[in-house]
């Protein structure tokens, strides 16, 4: 207490409005008047607005309960980079409302799945995900090639997040299926951010022979690997599918450190690399499984 009885300290009331005004001038300085700056709202180069196909697939994204198996934020750990690529940055979430980072992972991350596989890889993946990975519980989705994009609510919601799109898109939707719009979605995800292989294998690295050459353990174990990643594509007896038949590539009898490479690289956007997935023995194990097909 001040003996000055004219002291504010000795006003009980004057003294608790006089400090309310100064904690919410505070508050305003530095909470609410940050949030309208434009260091609030990143936006990454290259980030779009959804296009009307790429909004519906989201949705369905959402209603199909996608979001409660799958995330979509690749975290700044050694071990997240390695297997899904660059860690996710906020620019890259300026249009999405609400966002779909999600928080389990009983399925992969998909945060850079965009740009990943083919659009008829998804297709035949959306279908029959045992397919691809024997041992996926995902559960498949038949019916989505069955059911036609809902036009006017799509449309609706293009109109309440102020996305643009022309009078041809919007008729294009009509001839559209929800499978369209679920894999022009999974296309889009992750794409502002351009796609660096975290492991690449330089080629002059790379024996012309394969160390494991006539192993019969590294031909089985390449079988095997093969059934569980690369079926899918290649077919379950590599006789070609969306991929290339490797019954016809073995026929070839390219060297060895070219497939090795081309496993580990990828080839061409088509098909993802390996390098950070399998160790080299893995590699070229499935190197000798490829090889033993030409017998």
């Amino acid at each position: 207490m001040s003996k000055n009885e004219n002291s504010i300290y000795n006003k009980a009331l004057l003294f608790s409005i006089v400090a309310a005004i100064t904690v919410l001038i505070g508050t305003i300085a530095t909470v609410f008047v940050p949030m309208f700056t434009s260091g609030m709202h990143p936006k990454v180069d290259g980030l779009k607005p959804y296009t009307a196909l790429q909004l519906a697939g989201r949705d369905i994204y959402q209603a199909e309960g996608c979001v409660n198996c799958h995330t979509q934020t690749v975290r700044p750990l050694k071990a997240d980079v390695l297997r899904y690529g660059a860690y996710s940055k906020a620019g890259e979430f300026a249009y999405d409302r609400p966002f779909l980072w999600g928080s389990k992972r009983t399925g992969p991350d998909l945060a850079r799945i965009g740009g990943k596989y083919p659009d008829e890889w998804h297709i035949q993946h959306f279908e029959s995900p045992q397919a691809f990975y024997p041992k996926s519980n995902m559960p498949p989705y038949p019916w989505l090639k069955e059911k036609p994009v809902n036009v006017k609510e799509t449309l609706a919601r293009m109109d309440a997040l102020s996305f643009p799109y022309t009078d041809e898109e919007a008729a294009e939707l009509a001839d559209l299926t929800q499978l369209d719009a679920i894999v022009a979605y999974m296309q889009v995800i992750g794409t502002a951010i351009e796609k660096e292989a975290v492991i690449t294998v330089d080629y002059d690295s790379v024996p012309e022979t394969s160390p494991l050459s006539g192993n019969a353990d590294a031909v089985v174990l390449g079988q095997n690997l093969y059934k569980a990643e690369c079926a899918g594509c290649h077919g379950q007896n590599a006789e070609g599918n969306i991929g290339a038949s490797l019954v016809d590539y073995s026929m070839g009898e390219l060297p060895d450190n070219d497939t090795y490479v081309t496993i580990a690289n990828g080839f061409e956007g088509a098909m993802p690399g390996y390098a950070s997935k399998f160790s080299q023995d893995k590699i070229w194990a499935i190197v000798e499984y490829i090889n033993s097909l030409r017998n």
